[in-house]
């Protein structure tokens, strides 16, 4: 009896597996960045071309600012647009949006702290290599084992170690590769290697630094070249204070004489080395790495306007994603928590994120001149909107003009 029960529990316990529903796995699993993200920082910190393509993108992704609007017809629409613009402004939320956008665009990530999470009252920009790991239950079944929701982000022991909850963290991502939690930015693909069979590419970002770590010592070599005299019949004694003189040569270069019968030759660069196709195969791959074209505008002659207007418009492909994703963001981890903890309701109310400046209506003087005539407003209210057009009145209509209307 003990052997057949036993043997029901394991049937049935095979056919659930086999149903398809999938169960939470109690277990947890880490992931690191591939690239550490303070690696990748350091290259736009220290890289003029990347810094500037990161600094183009953010800029033009959230550098014209943002106003909120809100449904007009919510019962409450006047105190949730009120609620979410003093927060707002309380915690600088457009400079949070710049500094964060940078790093979002160069590294794929940046980390928010909710200082209150329980009630939302401050947000905090955390260092992008405070987080080490990203901590990940997964859903099992049927013989499946997929990353299913975050549990925590471990800090590193710099930054006091331990785990954050995940609601008290507000994870900017873009791009995000396969069932990684990290996401990918335009500066880590300059910094792979890539290995194909038995061959291995460095990354471009070291090849670049090392063309740019010879040029220097190219032209200390060539600006002032070497000449080298050939003796003939020199002693020993003449051959060692030539050696001598050549090994302490100053940068410049330097002439060495003999008095004696030979033959003076620079020493010059081979022309045959034409070296700048490679250097510019390098340049173009790293600018594609920063997928951004305008750099080009500022280094390389022969752009038109009509490239420039070509290159904005690719531009702007790039960055209309990544303004709809920070958008989506912010109304629901920002705007949509500050309206519940006050009561609100935040599906009614849809205070929404709006990049640029509210657009104001434009209005015609024949528009204000026939509403004027037709009394839809007040002739005071005319003149000081004339006065905005450019036109010069007086303080006070003149006795004249009111007899002549008269």
């Amino acid at each position: 009896m003990p052997n057949l029960l036993k043997r029901l529990i394991e049937a049935f316990a095979a056919k659930r597996c086999q149903s398809g529903y999938a169960y939470g796995q109690s277990q947890p699993a880490y992931e690191a960045p591939a690239i550490p993200l303070a690696d990748v920082l350091r290259l736009y910190e220290r890289d003029p071309a990347c810094k500037a393509s990161v600094d183009l993108l953010a800029a033009s992704a959230v550098g014209m600012g943002f106003y909120t609007t809100v449904n007009e017809n919510y019962v409450k629409a006047e105190e949730a647009k009120r609620l979410v613009d003093q927060f707002n402004e309380e915690v600088n939320l457009d400079t949070l949006l710049w500094e964060m956008a940078r790093i979002l665009i160069a590294c794929g990530n940046d980390f928010w702290l909710k200082i209150t999470p329980e009630r939302l009252t401050g947000l905090c920009r955390l260092p992008v290599d405070a987080v080490e790991k990203i901590e990940y239950s997964h859903l099992q079944g049927g013989g499946l084992k997929i990353p299913y929701g975050v549990e925590g982000y471990r800090l590193r022991l710099s930054y006091g170690g331990g785990t954050l909850n995940p609601e008290a963290v507000i994870h900017w991502r873009i791009n995000c590769l396969g069932w990684s939690g990290f996401g990918t930015g335009v500066l880590q693909v300059l910094l792979h290697t890539l290995t194909f069979y038995a061959d291995r590419r460095p990354a471009y970002a070291w090849m670049k630094a090392k063309i740019e770590r010879i040029m220097p010592k190219i032209f200390e070599k060539y600006a002032g070249p070497d000449v080298l005299a050939l003796l003939e019949r020199a002693d020993e004694a003449t051959i060692q204070k030539f050696e001598k003189a050549i090994k302490s040569r100053p940068e410049e270069g330097v002439w060495l004489f003999y008095n004696g019968r030979g033959d003076i030759k620079p020493l010059t660069i081979d022309p045959r080395a034409r070296f700048e196709y490679y250097v510019d195969y390098i340049v173009n791959q790293f600018y594609l790495g920063c997928e951004t074209p305008l750099p080009r505008l500022f280094s390389t002659p022969g752009f038109t306007e009509a490239s420039a207007r070509a290159a904005l418009e690719l531009q702007d492909m790039l960055i209309k994603p990544v303004q709809r994703y920070i958008k989506r963001q912010v109304e629901r981890s920002i705007f949509g928590p500050l309206l519940i903890q006050a009561g609100l309701n935040p599906y009614e109310a849809r205070v929404r994120l709006n990049w640029g400046t509210p657009k104001t209506p434009h209005v015609s003087i024949a528009d204000m001149l026939k509403a004027a005539e037709l009394g839809l407003i007040r002739p005071e209210e005319f003149r000081k909107n004339a006065v905005k057009w450019g036109w010069e009145l007086w303080d006070k209509p003149s006795e004249t003009a009111l007899e002549a209307k008269k």
